[in-house]
């Protein structure tokens, strides 16, 4: 596995390889995402595989909670720049181990996000029809 350059996001900074971004305050630190935090690490990559591989990684972690037992502070919880990589690189290449297995998860992972994605759309038109009805009886 090729080496992973972490290190705080700067507000307004440019990063012309591909990246993305992990919360690093709150309780929802260790969250993957594409745009950037306030309060975020960056990933940066060689390639944009590379890039997408790890961000299911990353994904997995948040998901599974890892990054609690790691979090310091009393009232904001934060993980540590240290903590992360330290702990982040080791899973991340234990987990990129089985690779074709590691692919497969990533083709489940991206199939069932198109189905919530779907179901969230439905679930919205329902409401949308049925403030629609709703709306025929303030008008009476």
């Amino acid at each position: 596995m090729d080496t992973i350059f972490i290190k705080t996001h700067q507000p307004g900074a440019k990063y012309d390889k591909p990246h993305f971004f992990v919360l690093s305050k709150g309780l929802n630190s260790g969250k993957p995402q594409n745009e950037p935090f306030t309060n975020s690490f960056v990933l940066v990559f060689q390639t944009e595989e590379q890039k997408e591989n790890i961000f299911y990684v990353a994904l997995s972690l948040w998901k599974t909670k890892f990054w609690h037992p790691f979090l310091k502070g009393s009232v904001i919880p934060f993980i540590t720049l240290y903590d992360f990589k330290k702990e982040f690189n080791p899973k991340a290449a234990r987990m990129m181990r089985e690779h074709e297995q590691h692919l497969k998860h990533i083709q489940a992972l991206k199939l069932l996000q198109e189905q919530e994605n779907h179901h969230h759309k439905n679930i919205h038109l329902i409401n949308e029809l049925k403030n629609a009805i709703m709306m025929r009886y303030r008008m009476k």
